[in-house]
């Protein structure tokens, strides 16, 4: 044995031809990544490799179904702390050890089984030559997390993937199938998984036999970029217009220091160009980006184990089913039925469950599109979708899925109904998105088989499943929603009862706090454009006609009644307003934009002079503000009925509350969540900014808790 340690193993494979495996098996039963007990051992490995003269060549392995994750990012928090010129000294130190690696006197192939992904790319790229099985991918995700490749990917990507290829595989952070992989650049060759070692160590021997130039293969990343200065230009230049017309540099810094190092070491060799992408990655380090790009990553770790550990006593769910068979239903009966679930769809009108099946249709013929799904794939999922109009073969469901319409005495009556045909220890599932689950369960027979699943419109797209535990929910019944939820391939976070739950509670603030703004006369289009510079995806008005003026005017009635002192206006809003003038938003062309069909047959926002009309009639005043003020008065709404949550133990922990926000509104993934929002712009500063709008009302009040934690110099995180 070469070198033996927990995380990495060294020994030959082949003696006779001298080539010697180097494999990353972590012993500890983790995935294999870049922690510090890895990066220790692997200097040792190459310092052991530096002493022999008896190697001819090398493959890189793994023993795990995953190459090499990447790096622990649970160690970049303390690595983050670093002031910059010490992160900077790490950085650099370790790069050398991937030099050293890469100027062993012997050619090495990297065998790529299952991700390579960021330090584990980067580790595969150090060698001459990669061979990828048909199950790898391969990817530089690092800008997901606000930095961006630090141990020399930048530099040998963009030697042997060409500029372009590499501003894109940064810029965008995606992974790579073999196929575009080999297009690219990134492998050499794919081949099937069982032929991945042994196809390896044939390429090796033909190096060692002279058949490959391995040396210039090497040399190609020790020195500048082969483009002359006008290519160099044109190249930079149409990358640059291609990511910045995709990504805002501000709201995503690191995209724009991975482009800057990249130009600037374009002309540098390999040994100077390391110190500019150290000193890109250790600025992208110290931005607030970095730290809440990572903080969601440790939060989306932490959502999901949270929902292991919910998930532990759940019952087998074998079939399940949906009441209700409009867009909804279908998309969730899409939902089940795309991840091997079978699904009963029932309704009470045969045009519904066509309706049901027809979208469920629509998402999967999308998939066949896209290349996702065979035609016989389709169908095969489309058979797992039973239409119902009676309940004849719910006697053996798990889980039945309420979604009808969004009223408790039609919701109270269907669940009563279909209580007494399942059986008894079947879970029954309202996805009222506002409705409380105490208040329903009151018409049930077995309460503590009821529960809030709680999806968000469109199902196929939106991440989180919210599942709501009322008054009398067991455990079980929580933990079976829970497990039908990643069944369903979604992100469930499980909350407690009151009206509107977690998200909607938080969302509807924010809109009463667009209507304030509407009633003093600010203009409606400024407010959208503010909240998109922000990061939204959509600003309020735009986000209101998406999600329908009727829903938003119902869901506010329910909000109205149950947090009267913050959520019911002594003024008729302007959505309410619109509303009642036949303004639906998308559903019926309409809303405070008016919508035309595009070529693509989506629907496309034109500015309608009309809205200007109609919003006179419930304006006070016609105020001039700033999109700074906007941006504070909308965002305090938000971010104080999120802290109420916790304050309410409606949600248990800010991690949950930020992930929800971010997977179930949309809020800017750069910023973190509401709760990392606060901390950033410091609670006492926070507490400051809610004082000096509290006028306004309860809603902009700063809530017990911050106060609290600002005085005891507290934060989130």
């Amino acid at each position: 044995m070469i070198f033996q340690g927990n995380k990495i193993q060294v020994d030959f494979i082949d003696q006779t031809a001298g080539i010697v495996e180097f494999r990353y098996d972590a012993k500890d039963g983790h995935v294999n990544k870049f922690d510090q007990a890895t990066s220790l051992e692997y200097e040792q490995a190459v310092s052991a490799l530096e002493a022999r003269d008896d190697i001819k060549g090398l493959v890189v392995t793994s023993g795990k179904s995953v190459f090499i994750a990447g790096a622990d990012i649970t160690e970049f928090v303390e690595h983050f702390k670093k002031p910059q010129d010490q992160m900077q000294a790490w950085l650099y130190d370790f790069n050398q050890v991937f030099n050293r690696f890469e100027d062993l006197p012997f050619p090495k192939v990297a065998a790529i089984n299952g991700a390579a992904l960021g330090g584990g790319c980067e580790m595969t790229l150090v060698c001459e030559y990669r061979v990828m099985g048909v199950s790898g991918q391969i990817g530089l995700p690092e800008t997901k997390l606000g930095i961006f490749p630090g141990w020399g990917g930048t530099i040998r990507g963009s030697r042997l993937l060409g500029i372009d290829n590499i501003l894109e595989a940064v810029a965008t952070a995606k992974f790579y199938k073999p196929e575009e992989a080999l297009k690219v650049g990134f492998v050499d060759a794919v081949v099937a998984d069982d032929a991945l070692v042994g196809s390896a160590i044939d390429l090796v021997k033909k190096c060692i036999k002279g058949d490959l130039n391995w040396q210039a293969r090497r040399q190609e990343k020790l020195e500048p970029i082969k483009l002359n200065q006008l290519e160099q230009a044109m190249a930079f230049n149409s990358g640059k217009g291609m990511i910045f017309a995709k990504a805002n540099p501000k709201q995503y810094p690191a995209i724009a220091l991975a482009v800057e190092a990249i130009e600037k070491h374009a002309n540098l060799t390999r040994d100077e160009a390391v110190k500019v992408e150290v000193a890109g990655f250790a600025k992208a380090t110290q931005t607030p980006q970095a730290a809440a790009l990572v903080g969601l990553f440790l939060n989306d770790q932490l959502v999901k184990k949270l929902a292991k550990k919910h998930s532990e006593q759940a019952h087998d769910i074998r079939e399940a089913a949906v009441l209700g068979a409009g867009i909804m239903g279908g998309g969730i009966a899409y939902q089940a039925a795309s991840k091997g679930l079978p699904i009963i769809m029932k309704d009470i009108k045969s045009e519904q469950l066509e309706l049901g099946m027809s979208e469920a249709t629509k998402l999967l013929s999308k998939q066949v599109e896209r290349g996702k799904f065979t035609p016989a794939k389709m169908g095969e999922t489309l058979s797992r979708i039973r239409p119902t109009l009676n309940y004849g073969d719910f006697g053996n469901t798990d889980i039945v899925i309420e979604a009808v319409v969004e009223n408790p005495k039609v919701k109270e009556a269907v669940l009563a109904e279909v209580e007494s045909l399942v059986k008894e220890d079947a879970i029954l599932a309202s996805n009222t998105s506002t409705i409380s689950i105490t208040r329903l369960a009151k018409a049930l027979k077995r309460p503590e088989n009821f529960v809030g699943m709680h999806f968000f419109n469109p199902v196929h797209r939106m991440p989180l499943v919210e599942v709501i535990r009322g008054e009398k929910t067991s455990e079980k019944a929580v933990a079976t929603t829970v497990a039908l939820a990643q069944k369903m391939g979604k992100t469930p976070v499980v909350v407690n009862d009151c009206p509107g739950f977690l998200v909607n509670r938080v969302l509807f603030p924010y809109f009463g706090a667009f209507d304030l703004l509407l009633k003093e006369g600010v203009d409606f289009v400024q407010m959208d454009k503010a909240m998109e510079r922000f990061g939204w995806p959509m600003g309020p008005a735009y986000l209101i006609d998406v999600v329908g003026l009727d829903t938003g005017v119902h869901g506010a009635e329910v909000m109205a009644e149950g947090f009267p002192d913050r959520m019911k206006p002594d003024y008729k809003g302007g959505i309410k307003h619109l509303f009642e003038n036949n303004r639906l938003g998308q559903k019926n062309g309409v809303g405070f934009y008016k919508y035309e069909t595009d070529k693509k047959g989506k629907p496309k926002k034109l500015a309608d002079t009309t809205t200007y009309e109609l919003l006179k009639a419930v304006q006070t005043d016609s105020r001039q503000v700033d999109d700074q003020e906007i941006i504070d008065r909308m965002m305090i709404a938000f971010c104080n009925e999120t802290v109420r949550c916790l304050e309410d133990n409606i949600v248990a922990s800010a991690g949950e509350a930020d992930m929800a926000m971010i997977m179930g509104v949309g809020f800017p993934p750069f910023r973190g969540g509401p709760c990392r929002y606060i901390d950033q712009i410091g609670v006492a500063n926070y507490v400051e900014l809610c004082n000096k709008y509290a006028h306004l009302g309860k809603a902009y009040e700063a809530p017990a808790k911050l106060v609290a934690m600002a005085a005891n110099g507290e934060t989130f995180y």
